[in-house]
């Protein structure tokens, strides 16, 4: 797999497709703002002197998609609030930001934690790429689910966009080493929380200097 930003420093095609214009700019700000993300949770996690990582885990996720946004201001581009969290929404595609492992880990690998809310299982069941066979039943999703909250996981959410579509934004990273690796493209959050990626494609990774 190439990794984008590097030397070539080019967008992909699928990229252009998504964001336009802006595709470059996202390849080379992307790996930045994610490092400007774990100087601030880096710092919160030494202020807190706790051996758990939750001080840590909980600012970068709200570090990143606040710098996140900052970018799509700095593009002229909208900012969404889906339940209190702000997104980016660059040419009607919204970031949508994961750490899916504290240590580096395959992608193939990542999976949604089962208490996950249902604010993010909605916006990846509804604003992501639909599977390949067709929608799956749906008791493969959940046995305790009713129609009802089935039919509401794949409600578009208004605030975003009806019409936004998801790219998943996933990283791995620890307090103590950093980002390890960043990937970005489409999946598809399967019925046992794992991902079918269509397509992606990895960035790289920007020097962290800690705050």
């Amino acid at each position: 797999m190439s990794v984008l930003g590097g030397d070539r420093g080019e967008p992909s095609d699928w990229a252009v497709k998504r964001f336009g214009r802006h595709a470059g700019r996202l390849v080379e700000a992307i790996p930045e703002q994610l490092a400007r993300a774990h100087a601030r949770a880096h710092a919160v996690h030494l202020t807190a002197r706790l051996k758990k990582r939750s001080p840590y885990g909980v600012t970068l996720a709200e570090a990143v998609r606040e710098n996140l946004a900052d970018t799509a201001r700095e593009l002229d581009e909208a900012v969404r609030d889906v339940r209190g969290y702000e997104y980016a929404v660059i040419n009607d595609h919204a970031l949508f930001p994961f750490e899916y492992a504290d240590r580096p880990r395959p992608l193939e690998r990542a999976r949604l934690a089962a208490n996950a809310s249902p604010t993010r299982r909605r916006m990846l069941l509804s604003h992501g790429p639909e599977p390949q066979d067709g929608l799956f039943p749906l008791d493969d999703l959940d046995d305790e689910l009713t129609t009802e909250e089935y039919e509401e996981l794949h409600e578009t959410f208004e605030a975003l966009g009806a019409s936004t579509k998801l790219v998943c934004l996933f990283f791995t990273a620890d307090p103590e080493n950093g980002i390890h690796v960043i990937h970005w493209g489409d999946a598809h959050l399967e019925p046992d929380r794992t991902f079918t990626w269509l397509h992606s494609e990895q960035l790289r990774v920007a020097p962290q200097p800690l705050e």
